[in-house]
């Protein structure tokens, strides 16, 4: 009776454990329960492609183009364009993703920074290939008389299981906001379904607590 009554208990506590959103057992199940951790900072501000200085603070950043550079594996956004940004200096200043907007040859409406969610719809792997589909017959032989199947085929999208670390990665990739200790560093996107060999001119405007900057980048 003893027995069962100690593992009653120990059941009951294995449950609530795997129920517990915070517990790590429920958090390896949970595919989404990822913690965002922002990019490894360059060693200095002049590592990156252009610098400003607001306040105390540095800003470095360089313009990236259509990939998307997680520490793993850089990836690709046909639909969005990448910007890796570093801060450093002292203090912990508020960073949010309101505080960015990219001016693309000029334009007098400058493109407001999204969340790395946006991304996700069109994220691809460059290096991986879907497989290929069996050949359709050319001719009616063996259709049973019927007229040769030419509608295109159906688009094969990424394995669950492939495209998940994919996202998982550019999550933890991407800048964190909220008032951090500096330096801190991380991948920030605007939306821009064009070529980067389209692109004469690009700025990175900076307009939040620190005040405000303009970096102008190289395509």
């Amino acid at each position: 009776m003893v027995r069962i009554a100690l593992f009653s208990v120990f059941l009951a506590a294995l449950i609530a454990s795997a129920q517990d959103p915070a517990s790590p057992r429920a958090q390896a199940k949970d595919p989404s329960a990822v913690e965002s951790k922002g990019m490894p900072p360059r060693g200095a501000p002049s590592e990156y492609q252009a610098q400003a200085q607001v306040g105390p603070v540095t800003i470095g950043a360089e313009f990236m183009g259509h990939s998307v550079p997680a520490p793993e594996a850089t990836y690709a956004s046909d639909d969005y364009v990448t910007v890796e940004i570093g801060f450093f200096g002292p203090g912990a200043p508020k960073i949010t993703l309101d505080n960015f907007s990219l001016r693309i040859n000029g334009s007098k409406k400058p493109t407001p920074c999204q969340p790395y969610e946006f991304v996700m719809k069109s994220l691809t792997d460059p290096e991986w290939e879907p497989p290929k589909a069996a050949e359709k017959s050319k001719t009616g032989i063996n259709t049973g008389g019927s007229a040769p199947d030419n509608s295109a085929p159906a688009p094969v999208h990424m394995p669950f299981e492939l495209r998940r670390p994919m996202e998982q990665r550019v999550q933890r990739a991407a800048l964190l906001e909220g008032e951090r200790p500096l330096p801190q560093a991380g991948l920030i996107f605007f939306e821009y379904r064009g070529k980067r060999k389209n692109i004469r001119s690009l700025e990175l405007i900076y307009s939040g607590p620190l005040g405000n900057a303009i970096l102008a980048l190289k395509p």
